[in-house]
């Protein structure tokens, strides 16, 4: 009978490791909160929503959260072409 149950057991870790529910759920909780924000007015939904991505994709919610604030980063260079005469022969 034990050696049933561990085998059940097992199998089911196995399976729940390949369907990944909570992946399945960080990324339609992200999907929510980027996209479909407007469905979700109100501090009780999207304080529901938060905690739920907090409890399904933690690092990427802890990373945001700490990084909320920060000045967006400068523009890079401009583009410089390079020309086929050299600057001493003009």
């Amino acid at each position: 009978m034990t050696a049933v149950l561990i085998a059940v057991a097992l199998a089911t870790g196995y399976g729940l490791g390949r369907w990944r529910p909570w992946k399945r759920l960080a990324d339609w909780t992200n999907w929510q909160m980027r996209f479909h924000a407007d469905q979700w007015t109100g501090w009780h939904r999207e304080a529901a929503l938060a905690a739920l991505l907090l409890a399904t994709d933690t690092r990427t919610f802890l990373w945001a959260w700490r990084h909320r604030n920060e000045p967006r980063p400068g523009r890079s260079p401009a583009v410089e072409f390079r020309t086929s005469h050299r600057e001493d022969d003009r």
